[in-house]
């Protein structure tokens, strides 16, 4: 059943979307609330948005900021690709107030979990996707990101976010972030993904074209997620 609120008609008109659309009101479905009323949940919809997020953020880069070698352009778009930011810019949207979850998880302070927040985001950008077309969705998803990603290129080694992870740990009595680093691909082109751990729990991954910018990403994702840990 589709309930229709305020909430829901300023998002979906912000996103160019038709608030009754089945891809819009799936989008903002959480599993909690898909349970509860036998519906499909945003779950296989965060799997497209995260690949058309990614590409949309990538081909800004190259397009308006042709200055930015590999390396600090992959850093930049790991300072906008990630929860915590992903998140701000739901709530700045008013995703909260839209969300679709069941009672307990409603009652317990799902609408403002970053981590939820941040994949009912990339939902949304499927629902574009779907309804609109890839070339919309990936100026829509430019449009709300320009602002975060144009603060990540003025800074993309910001303070050095492994320095600051470092700092953080070790204040909070934490231990020291540990990195694990696994690198693939051919010898000529090859790929890294970095895991950072602190304490034995994993607080961030990331990929990138070197070590040091696979755990530099790492380390920025656990450090701006840090207040959820």
């Amino acid at each position: 059943m589709v309930v229709l609120t305020s909430a829901l008609a300023a998002l979906a008109q912000r996103l160019g979307l038709d608030e009754v659309s089945p891809s819009f009101q799936r989008a903002l479905t959480h599993s909690s609330y898909a349970s509860e009323h036998a519906e499909a949940s945003n779950e296989r919809m965060e799997f497209l948005g995260d690949a058309v997020v990614n590409l949309a953020i990538a081909d800004a880069i190259l397009r308006d900021y042709p200055e930015l070698d590999e390396g600090t352009g992959s850093l930049a778009r790991s300072r906008v690709v990630n929860e915590p930011t992903l998140a701000r810019v739901a709530e700045s949207l008013g995703v909260p107030e839209a969300m679709r979850l069941g009672n307990g998880e409603r009652k317990s302070g799902g609408a403002t979990r970053p981590s939820l927040l941040a994949d009912a985001f990339e939902a949304l950008i499927a629902a574009t996707y779907f309804d609109c077309g890839a070339e919309r969705a990936i100026a829509v998803a430019q449009e709300l990101l320009r602002d975060e990603l144009a603060n990540a290129v003025l800074s993309p080694h910001s303070a050095d976010p492994k320095s600051q992870l470092r700092h953080w740990a070790e204040v909070g009595g934490r231990g020291l972030p540990t990195y694990e680093v696994v690198g693939s691909g051919p010898d000529h082109d090859p790929t890294f993904t970095a895991v950072v751990m602190i304490d034995g729990v994993v607080r961030g991954t990331a990929t990138g074209r070197s070590k040091k910018v696979a755990e530099a990403s790492a380390a920025l994702i656990a450090w701006e997620g840090r207040d959820n840990a």
